[in-house]
């Protein structure tokens, strides 16, 4: 494992760019290029089901808020490719209560549509692990904890699971090596008999 593991390079979300990137396809295109390397508005319509007219414009749109760029190194004639320009995004919570309504709505339409996002990958593996060897199936994970903590304690574990899985990134690479997806989700829940607290 690398000594000093190079640091995800992570854009945080503000007012402006929430509200440039909160569109269902364009979350989905930038997940892509993120994920899966360069690719033209073509390629990226034939894998969304989309027209090239429709990926190209919200591409377009996510390089005017600086999410993606070009990618000239791949062009071939006038073939024009797109590179996401970051790792990761980072969404501040208090986006959620933002005195604009167009901003509290776009940061309930991005939440939602990540956790689709990763209702739908997860889905996909479940319905496609029996064709993985069994070793890949072995090191799949879907568990739930539920652990009582308070909310300084929760924030702590989350930066510590955090860090383990970035220590991760630069390891090397083997014949067996594929891309492997983590998703977190924690929250807090009302026990029975319990009446939540309002938000002060």
């Amino acid at each position: 494992m690398p000594e000093n593991p190079a640091a995800p390079n992570v854009r945080m979300l503000d007012a402006r760019s929430l509200r440039g990137l909160a569109h269902p396809l364009r979350i989905r295109l930038l997940g892509a290029l993120r994920h899966d390397g360069p690719a033209t508005a073509s390629r990226l319509a034939d894998r969304f089901g989309e027209s090239s007219g429709a990926t190209s414009y919200h591409l377009r749109r996510l390089a005017a808020y600086g999410f993606v760029e070009d990618a000239p190194e791949h062009g071939k004639g006038r073939e024009r490719w797109w590179r996401a320009v970051y790792d990761a995004t980072a969404f501040d919570e208090t986006l959620t209560l933002d005195e604009d309504p167009a901003v509290r709505g776009a940061a309930d339409l991005f939440l939602h549509e990540i956790a689709t996002i990763h209702t739908q990958e997860l889905s996909t593996w479940l319905g496609n692990a029996h064709t993985w060897p069994q070793e890949w199936r072995r090191g799949a994970d879907m568990s739930d904890f539920t652990l009582h903590l308070t909310p300084a304690q929760s924030q702590e574990l989350i930066h510590k699971m955090h860090d383990l899985i970035n220590s991760h990134r630069d390891l090397p690479a083997f014949d067996d090596t594929k891309a492997v997806r983590f998703h977190t989700h924690a929250f807090p829940r009302e026990t029975a008999g319990e009446r939540p607290r309002r938000a002060e």
